[in-house]
């Protein structure tokens, strides 16, 4: 039998004595080699100093690289210090920030003993000339998870970069799955997440555990209960980036002061690369940068009835938000100090409204607004001017929005007679610009001789209101006007778009309308103002040009071909709308509305059909994913229950034949559905589900959703049954079949969204169309999926 090797170390009986040579040999080069480890990292974060301010000599100095490396040899022999003193000290003198601070402490500890943890300021260094280095931010979010995280035991790393609307976009991921950076790709605004409050609060947020905040994020299912932080970070006064930091077990008490240090210092390098990265051209300051808002805002300023002022920001030596600059007045404004316009243009806010400064007051509002890009409304605020000395003042309504650089301030003096002097100024200008004011309540609409105009209408007609554009649109822009009706209406966003007006006389006319949501301190809609404006001659002159547009214009025009080719395909495949049907007391009208994004061809779909029993058969179903494969296996299906009900089956039965059909002979697809069968002979209805969402039955003022029947998805297993209801239907029942896509939303499960659609549907008040087409307009959905919907009336 062998004997066993000998141990390592001396033996102290002698037998591993022969051994001890080799073993001591192989101790001192496992020993070396480390050392040799050590040293090279250590060289490594010593090179990014030396070449950081190399990169420092090269701007300032404007030399070749060479160059700057002997001109820091002579300075150094000069100075009588070490290349990588003096690097360091060139670094904290250009750079200024807390980075560079950390950075004063390298030269101190980069003689220490070798093996330790790296210091905060060599991970920093090392962190931000990997950041500077990367190609894009997601490169970026990698060398900081690298060099500066893992050391803090933190294992995901998120930027964040902050919209104009208070939105927040994925620029940059670490440490996070692939599939958890596509879901979490972009952050609608008013979503509740840790970097919101961060981006609202303007503070530093800290978690010690993320599941007791409630908060979603991404890599919370990774990290339950992990410990997060969020740190706000811009350059300006202007919020750019939410650094957030993921650690896999919770935070146990204050993080010491040099960590929450380093933390801001990667959120301020954060900010600075993501500026970095999406700067184009020759650098500017941000008053002088170019702005492609800028004249869309001037004309959407000009467009107002009310007093309106862009603003650009005004940055002191230090590159700090000091003031804004009122950079553009509108037409119809009246300074409340009677000053004339000329007085204003060009001037500070705090000069020309100093008493602004005062706390809760103006200027900080529009701070919050230029910082987080969260618009502001308020009512009764009161504005205050100095004219000789003496304060005058009025109390206003003022909406405070960010585009871009920019700021727009709209105030309305609630004086009436101010504002009809102003009304009267702003008809007088417009010419061919309609401007128009609808009220939430039982106040009315108001318009000027312009819209009239504009309508075809005569003087003496009723004002048309926004939900009824759609009756004055070509048919080939009621997709347009819908999406233009939803973010006014639902998401309470300023909107615009182009459509062509098919007036009553005949004349077809290409029209720009431009609409904002005017809210009380509550968030409720007080009212919607806006203007038309006829852009006939502009449109035509477009057209004519367009054989002399560039190559990017040209590519720009053949985007939008495509865009729209996929649009017809899905109206060939399923059209957007279908004339009711009426039979035997029973009425059914349908609506189809497509995905947001017209590239994408959605799988939901619906049927209506008499049967040669006379029974009527209403289904609605939806197909898994998007595309022609969804497409195409919507077809199929939709085609293949029809020719199924003409057996005389029942719902369940209907359903498990379709089961079949999904899982043998289409290739991996699920899907949903609603199969029913309506009797007029005895009002009855039998209806079976596939893992779909139960109808939801409206009777007199209540709403509620059918019992639900078993039932698994379409696809999923080769055998299975489907169980059937009865349900009887009484005289003015009003029954809803649809899909998600009318109820879904990122930030709840679909059981409470379905409380919340339950809701809102129990006035129905109109005809079937119309609640149907207001059900879509102020669906709370997010999204933007394709959305089919039957409603069925007894009468």
């Amino acid at each position: 039998m062998p004997s066993p090797p000998a141990p390592y170390g001396p033996d102290p009986g002698g037998a591993g004595t022969a051994a001890d040579p080799g073993v001591s040999r192989l101790a001192a080069t496992v020993e070396r080699l480390r050392r040799e480890v050590r040293e090279a990292h250590a060289a490594a974060d010593g090179r990014a100093l030396i070449e950081l301010a190399k990169g420092i000599f090269v701007e300032r100095l404007r030399c070749s690289p060479a160059q700057a490396a002997r001109e820091l040899a002579v300075l150094a022999e000069q100075a009588g210090v070490g290349r990588l003193e003096l690097a360091a000290e060139v670094i904290n003198q250009a750079a200024r920030d807390r980075v560079a601070e950390a950075a004063v402490r390298f030269v101190s500890e980069a003689g220490r003993e070798p093996g330790r943890r790296p210091t905060p300021a060599v991970s920093l260094r090392s962190a931000e000339s990997g950041a500077l280095a990367a190609s894009d931010t997601q490169a970026a979010a990698q060398s900081i998870l690298e060099h500066a995280l893992a050391p803090l035991d933190a294992t995901g790393v998120a930027i964040w970069s902050a919209g104009p609307d208070a939105s927040l976009t994925l620029a940059g991921s670490a440490g996070f799955t692939g599939e958890e950076a596509r879901r979490w790709r972009y952050v609608p605004p008013g979503v509740a997440t840790p970097a919101r409050r961060a981006l609202t609060e303007l503070r530093t947020v800290w978690f010690d555990r993320l599941s007791v905040s409630g908060l979603p994020s991404i890599g919370r299912h990774e990290n339950p209960d992990g410990g997060r932080v969020a740190v706000p970070a811009g350059t300006g006064g202007r919020i750019q980036a939410v650094l957030e930091i993921c650690w896999p077990k919770p935070l146990e008490g204050p993080q010491p002061p040099q960590v929450r240090r380093q933390i801001e210092a990667l959120a301020e390098l954060c900010a600075h690369t993501l500026e970095a990265h999406q700067a184009t051209g020759v650098a500017a300051g941000p008053a002088e940068a170019p702005d492609r808002h800028w004249p869309e805002l001037v004309d959407l300023a000009d467009g107002l009835r009310d007093a309106a002022l862009v603003l650009r920001p005004h940055l002191d030596p230090e590159g700090l938000l000091g003031d804004f600059r009122i950079h553009h007045v509108n037409p119809v404004f009246i300074d409340i100090g009677g000053r004339p316009r000329s007085a204003i243009l060009g001037a500070l806010v705090l000069e020309a409204y100093p008493l602004a400064a005062e706390a809760s007051g103006l200027f900080e509002k529009l701070e919050h607004v230029y910082a987080t890009g969260e618009p502001f409304r308020g009512d009764h605020m009161r504005l205050t001017t100095l004219v000789d000395d003496v304060p005058i003042s009025s109390a206003a309504s003022v909406s405070i929005s960010r585009h871009g650089e920019n700021l727009l301030l709209i105030w309305r003096v609630q004086d009436e007679a101010a504002r009809l002097a102003s009304l009267l100024q702003h008809a007088q200008r417009l010419g061919r610009l309609g401007g128009f004011e609808e009220h939430a309540g039982a106040e009315g609409i108001s318009w000027n001789s312009q819209m009239y105009a504009l309508f075809g209408l005569p003087p003496t007609a009723r004002p048309v209101p926004l939900e009824r554009l759609p009756d004055y649109a070509h048919p080939d822009d009621a997709i347009t006007i819908g999406r233009f009706l939803r973010t006014l209406f639902h998401h309470r966003r300023p909107a615009s778009t182009a459509f062509r007006m098919q007036r009553p006389d005949g004349v077809t006319r290409h029209i720009r309308v431009v609409a904002e949501p005017v809210l009380d301190q509550r968030r409720q809609l007080v009212s919607v103002r806006g203007a038309f404006q006829d852009i006939s001659a502009q449109h035509w002159t477009e057209v004519a040009l367009a054989a002399t547009r560039d190559q990017l214009a040209h590519t720009e025009q053949e985007s939008a071909e495509r865009s729209r080719l996929a649009l017809q395909l899905q109206h060939a495949i399923m059209p957007p709308t279908r004339g009711p049907l009426d039979t035997d007391g029973l009425r059914v009208v349908v609506r189809y509305r497509p995905a947001e994004t017209d590239s994408l061809v959605g799988g939901d779909w619906y049927d209506v059909a008499v049967l040669p029993s006379q029974q009527i058969l209403l289904c609605v179903g939806d197909v898994a994913g998007h595309g022609i494969s969804a497409a195409t296996s919507m077809v199929v299906l939709r085609n293949a229950l029809r020719g199924l009900a003409v057996t005389g089956a029942g719902p369940g039965q209907l359903l498990t034949w379709l089961n079949s059909v999904t899982y043998h002979l289409t290739s991996q697809v699920t899907a949903t559905a609603i199969c029913a069968l309506y009797d007029p002979r005895d009002r009855s209805l039998r209806w079976a589900r596939a893992g779909h969402l139960p109808p939801v039955l409206v009777r007199s003022t209540e709403a509620g959703p059918l019992a639900l029947p078993r039932g698994i998805l379409l696809g999923a297993v080769a055998e299975t049954r489907y169980e059937e209801l009865r349900t009887e239907l009484e005289p003015d029942d009003r029954l809803l079949m649809f899909t998600d896509g009318l109820i879904e939303r990122r930030d709840r499960s679909a059981e409470n969204a379905l409380e919340q659609l339950i809701s809102t549907v129990g006035s129905p008040a109109g005809d079937l169309e119309t609640y149907l087409d207001r059900l879509l307009t102020h669906s709370r959905s997010d999204t933007d999926d394709d959305t089919c919907v039957i409603g069925i009336q007894l009468s």
